[in-house]
């Protein structure tokens, strides 16, 4: 049977509901979906820009608690409002991640958690050591 660890942070938002922020399973770390919720005020920031930097933060923040970060992502789902955000959530992410970039897919939804604009969920890449 395979062990699951538990990854928690303060640096990230608590969990809204009943999942943790992340799970190790072996050498896998799944992250839980981030909105752009700033963990020190608990609050969801306005805008589309200021969240989806948060989503990253947010990320980087648990991987780091896992003795990782952005870079151990490999695959990336991430869940938009509004398309017409697309190319802009691009650019944003350029500024957390370099080539090789995770796989990714992307969707518009109809809507997020505390009225958010953008989610992101992970899944980070982790050998043993």
């Amino acid at each position: 049977m395979m062990n699951k660890e538990v990854i928690h942070t303060t640096d990230a938002p608590q969990a809204i509901g009943t999942y943790s922020q992340a799970i190790r399973a072996g050498d896998l770390v799944f992250l839980s979906g981030q909105l752009g919720i700033d963990p020190s005020q608990g609050h969801l920031l306005e805008g589309f820009e200021a969240q989806a930097h948060q989503v990253f933060r947010n990320l980087r923040a648990i991987t780091l608690a896992a003795g990782g970060n952005l870079s151990d992502i490999v695959r990336l789902g991430v869940f938009l409002t509004d398309l017409s955000n697309f190319a802009r959530f691009n650019e944003i992410m350029s500024e957390y991640f370099t080539e090789p970039y995770p796989a990714r897919a992307a969707v518009q939804v109809s809507a997020l958690p505390k009225g958010g604009v953008v989610e992101a969920e992970a899944v980070m890449f982790l050998p043993s050591e």
